[in-house]
């Protein structure tokens, strides 16, 4: 017996990639909001530099969103009635932040602090239901590679 989603599980559906469409249903009209803004703003502020893929984590972790170019940028997870981007932070990012620690909102560092140093970095899931959450991941972004000067 199929049970009925909860919040934060993942879209596990293995048969094809979720399309804008299902992405919206499942995760929300608001959060939906929140992630064709954080997608438009990556695409606004890296032109020609990332080309999102769907990866299949399995039943488990299902579908995300991934912006790679040679190492890996952010990842999008569509979850039930929700929206959270996870970002590494390696070792020249976590000097970048821990310098801008002023700069940066306490709800950030918060998280940043929390978040468990594994070999390839700190992993930090950021939940994005506002837009003060969204400016959060738009400027760990910009540690993480410096945007190109539009002209």
């Amino acid at each position: 017996m199929e049970h009925s989603p909860q919040i934060g599980d993942r879209l596990a559906d293995k048969s094809a990639p979720p399309d804008d469409a299902m992405i919206r249903d499942w995760i929300g009209p608001e959060a939906f909001e929140h992630w064709t803004a954080l997608r438009d703003w990556i695409e606004a502020s890296y032109p020609g530099v990332f080309a999102p893929d769907w990866i299949y984590g399995g039943k488990k972790h299902g579908w995300s969103l991934r912006y790679k170019k040679s190492k890996a940028f952010c990842t999008f997870l569509p979850e039930y009635r929700a929206f959270s981007a996870v970002v590494v932070l390696g070792a020249a990012e976590r000097q970048k932040a821990g310098a801008q620690r002023d700069k940066l909102s306490p709800r950030l560092m918060a998280l940043y602090d929390e978040a468990e140093t594994y070999h390839d970095g700190k992993w930090l899931k950021i939940g994005i239901s506002s837009a003060e959450e969204r400016q959060d991941v738009t400027e760990l972004l910009a540690l993480k590679r410096p945007r190109r000067a539009i002209a």
